[in-house]
């Protein structure tokens, strides 16, 4: 609804991974830079983590983007929780090898694949993601893979993308073997609240804004306080507030619009326990809400927090009234044109 409103091409962010809308930000060409010097390296393992839509897949359609595919034969695999001889059936038949057979079959078939492509000058480059998953069996399964050699070259490249807990079991005595082979290795973090609003107009941009609709004034520091700079977390909230933009038929994204929207994100996600704080025991407390002689500080701020809270409900009923009649608006147009 809110593309055709505000006149975008298309959807500026779906939560579905798009390398055209990738933003460069400070850690992400960090992330890229590590990704191309690893792999210059030809040989042993790249490490990508980052918290859960940090951008880490986004990162990778970048790069495979890039690549030549007369150069490289890139197999990608999303793993769960798989054995180590499971493992090495997802990798076959990535690569196109027989997955059947007994592990002496697969390790022949994989190593025989990459022997042959080698020959011809092209370069294998195994993709795991969600590779925190992973059974230890299964990582030093990968480690066997990069041993597979043809005239002291290696024959195997593997990026390993995971959130942060990767680090961790990377780092485990029983990996030592494989630690020594991970060549480039970094950790995306949150972006800033100057590349969280850089991130939002660069995405707009790419699905043709031009301006319209506006950003008031400090919507884009909460954006970033309610995101943490995750990607994700900011494309679903931004997306959110378009919405509410297009029902409400709004040009300008205003700050109570950002900071309502993301308090009903917050609440769809929350589990519903009650955000109250407990009443003090201490001082003045007698097991009322007074202390026998009249009214407490503390009830007093209560009140004061009730009625607050009052109007701020009262503003964003309202708010999710006119929301609702303009949907109701919106069904009946199209139901007149049917």
């Amino acid at each position: 609804m809110y593309v055709d409103f505000y006149g975008f091409r298309e959807h500026p962010f779906l939560m579905t991974p798009d390398a055209r809308l990738f933003y460069p930000s400070s850690g992400h060409a960090h992330a890229y830079a590590h990704l191309t010097y690893g792999l210059a390296q030809r040989e042993g393992f790249i490490v990508i983590t980052g918290e859960v839509g940090a951008g880490k897949t986004t990162l990778i359609e970048k790069l495979c983007a890039q690549l030549d595919p007369a150069t490289y034969a890139v197999a990608r695999i999303a793993t769960t929780q798989v054995g180590g001889d499971d493992l090495l059936r997802l990798v076959a038949h990535a690569f196109g090898v027989p997955s059947e057979g007994t592990k002496a079959a697969l390790l022949q078939g994989i190593g025989a694949t990459l022997r042959s492509s080698d020959v011809g000058g092209r370069r294998h480059l195994l993709i795991v993601d969600e590779a925190q998953a992973l059974p230890l069996p299964a990582m030093e399964e990968l480690r066997m893979l990069s041993n597979i050699t043809d005239g002291g070259r290696a024959l195997l490249q593997t990026i390993l993308m995971g959130q942060p807990q990767l680090r961790r079991i990377i780092a485990s005595p029983d990996l030592d073997q494989l630690r020594q082979r991970v060549l480039a290795s970094y950790h995306l973090g949150g972006l800033s609240a100057e590349e969280t609003h850089a991130y939002i107009e660069h995405r707009m941009r790419t699905v043709g804004w031009e301006g319209r609709p506006t950003w008031e004034d400090g919507t884009f520091d909460v954006i970033h306080r309610h995101s943490g700079g995750i990607p994700r977390r900011i494309n679903r909230l931004c997306s959110r507030v378009l919405l509410s933009g297009a029902l409400e038929q709004s040009d300008v994204l205003t700050l109570p619009m950002v900071q309502a929207t993301a308090q009903e994100l917050e609440e769809d996600l929350s589990s519903g326990a009650d955000s109250a704080p407990p009443a003090p025991r201490g001082e003045g407390w007698d097991g009322r809400y007074g202390s026998g002689g009249g009214s407490s500080p503390y009830v007093e701020q209560v009140v004061r927090d009730l009625a607050a809270r009052l109007d701020a409900l009262e503003r964003e009923t309202a708010r999710r009234e006119r929301v609702f009649n303009r949907l109701m608006d919106l069904f009946s147009e199209r139901a007149g044109r049917l």
